[in-house]
């Protein structure tokens, strides 16, 4: 028997705004608890599957590359126009490995510096 995630959690300076941010993004992930504040220690998103995404407070900023990061796949829209979207809603582009429409991919930032990738989508 194998195992399968449960849930991500990442640190973060503020859980709060980490997870308003990252509604945002994710379309299939709601935030766990309508009553998360900005001064809980610990707030989510709820995937449908089960799974969630948690922000857990820390006092110290994040220093180094991420060990492990998400890579995202747009589900209705093209790779670059996501990047455009979530560079709207306040990323930054860390590193830009795209080659043209059909290759490559995008490494961004989120507000507090948490590298992720977003990909092509699926033919």
């Amino acid at each position: 028997m194998a195992s399968r995630t449960a849930n991500f959690c990442l640190d973060a300076h503020d859980p709060y705004a980490q997870t308003l941010w990252w509604a945002q993004v994710l379309d299939d992930f709601r935030l766990t608890d309508e009553d998360q504040g900005p001064d809980d220690e610990e707030c989510g998103l709820d995937a449908p599957d089960g799974r969630a995404l948690l922000f857990l407070r820390v006092p110290e900023p994040k220093t180094v590359k991420n060990r492990m990061h998400m890579c995202l796949r747009p589900s209705d829209r093209t790779r670059d126009e996501e990047v455009e979207r979530l560079l709207g809603l306040g990323a930054t582009l860390v590193n830009d490995l795209r080659d043209g429409p059909d290759k490559g991919w995008a490494v961004l930032a989120d507000p507090e510096g948490n590298e992720f990738c977003v990909l092509r989508p699926l033919p």
